[in-house]
């Protein structure tokens, strides 16, 4: 038994043995991107049949596994039981147009969501796998985060001057441009530098792996996000809206390293304050 292999629990050895499984074909057809068919569902926002048949797989997998897990998949929405106790929550290609322009930064992210109570539910464990990296980063509640078989901590820093924090870019008709416009400007001249590189899932694990500071996106939706959660939560981080609130709710994501997520979250909050001031005006 291989050392990670060790330390996963019977459902998060399903989730990677699913991974692994659909990041094999995904590679494949890395290999021969130009030739994929491509169809356009909006705005820079393709679907390949790679990413189809990415889903496929994992769905698969994961029903012959647990048969009674409901599922909210990026292209095929929510299905299963409407009163589930526990859910996928499966983004089978995140960073789809890195994938579709060769550049091999994308991931398959897998999170185990539980059903609480009513109307409140919390992630339980979470897998993001780069195929092209071959890294895989996984989480359980009360567990830790992991890279592999590598134990995982967010950043020690705690000057904004020394941080490199990651976001995302409103592109096409996505809304709040201005807003993210306004948290750059107040950001840019306090950091070491704001990257985008194009997959959510991937840069809240980089935040877990210490490789970020932090990371701010608006607007995401719950499989971009349920994974990474877990992961920068397990890894000594912090996960919330930029008010403080639940970001898993509302998809509006700052998550840091305890002495950082503060700060992050303040310049975040400033800048949505200010748009929102204006335009009310």
């Amino acid at each position: 038994m291989s050392p990670i292999s060790a330390r996963l629990s019977p459902a998060m050895q399903v989730v990677t043995t699913a991974v692994r499984k659909a990041g094999r074909r995904l590679l494949r057809d890395f290999g021969e991107v130009e030739q994929l068919q491509v169809s356009v569902k909006g705005p820079s926002d393709f679907v390949s049949t790679a990413d189809l048949r990415a889903e496929q797989t994992l769905r698969e997998e994961l029903t012959k596994a647990r048969p009674a897990f409901a599922f909210l998949m990026e292209e095929s929405g929510a299905s299963g039981s409407e009163d589930w106790e526990w859910r996928w929550v499966v983004d089978p290609l995140d960073g789809t147009t890195n994938f579709l322009h060769g550049i091999p930064h994308w991931a398959i992210s897998v999170g185990i969501e539980k059903r609480i109570e009513p109307g409140r539910t919390e992630i339980m464990a979470g897998v993001i796998y780069n195929p092209a990296s071959d890294e895989l980063f996984w989480a359980e509640k009360g567990v830790g985060a992991f890279l592999n078989d590598k134990r995982l901590r967010v950043s020690g820093r705690r000057e904004m001057k020394d941080a490199v924090f990651a976001t995302g870019i409103p592109f096409g008709g996505v809304p709040r441009k201005a807003e993210f416009s306004a948290v750059l400007n107040r950001i840019m001249p306090q950091v070491a530098g704001v990257r985008r590189f194009g997959a959510a899932a991937l840069d809240l694990a980089w935040v877990a792996a210490g490789r970020y500071e932090g990371f701010w996106e608006l607007n995401l939706n719950k499989w971009d996000i349920a994974a990474g959660l877990i992961l920068v939560k397990e890894a000594g981080g912090f996960v919330t809206d930029p008010d403080g609130g639940d970001a898993y709710a509302h998809g509006n994501v700052v998550a840091g390293n305890p002495h950082l997520h503060p700060k992050l979250r303040e310049v975040v909050a400033e800048g949505i304050a200010a748009v929102q001031a204006r335009q009310a005006g």
